[in-house]
């Protein structure tokens, strides 16, 4: 029987691209010459540290970018809020979101449910499992996820036949 999962991942070497890439561009930006600014990757978070809140404010101008451009679809980065101590060192930590959240598991399938096609889903953990008989309807299925605007970016694995 033809299947496929929904997933919500994100590569982790193209964050850790991303993070480099902003290494290098803040040794060599004039605006932060001299200054205690930082990046760290952690697992799933990137934490950045700066002595002000506008430059705290460039280096996650800085990472996004970078995330943008190694195709990192910014629908799995979620910004937690800044927090500037009274001596105005300002920190800040961008997490990256890695599979589907229950919600959004059960919006997804009830997208699928509404469409009125042969085909079975299942919640998996943080992915979503879709059956069905016709390979034809499972195309049917990514083509409407894709068309839906999702929380999260979905990408489609292990279709079998």
């Amino acid at each position: 029987m033809p299947s496929f999962d929904i997933v919500s991942e994100v590569n982790s070497m193209e964050i850790e691209n991303a993070v480099n890439l902003a290494h290098k561009e803040l040794a060599n930006r004039f605006d932060f010459k001299g200054s205690h600014a930082e990046i760290k990757l952690e697992k799933h978070d990137i934490k950045l540290a700066a002595g002000d809140e506008y430059k705290l404010r460039a280096l996650v101008e800085i990472v996004l970018g970078k995330l943008a451009k190694r195709s990192i679809d910014l629908k799995s980065v979620e910004k937690c809020d800044p927090d500037v101590s009274p001596l105005g060192h300002a920190r800040q930590v961008i997490r990256i979101k890695q599979g589907i959240a229950t919600e959004v598991a059960k919006q997804i399938t009830g997208l699928i449910r509404d469409l009125k096609l042969k085909v079975t889903t299942q919640i998996q953990d943080q992915q979503v499992r879709v059956q069905g008989k016709s390979r034809d309807d499972l195309q049917r299925v990514m083509a409407a996820v894709r068309a839906k605007d999702l929380p999260v970016a979905v990408q489609f694995k292990n279709l079998r036949d």
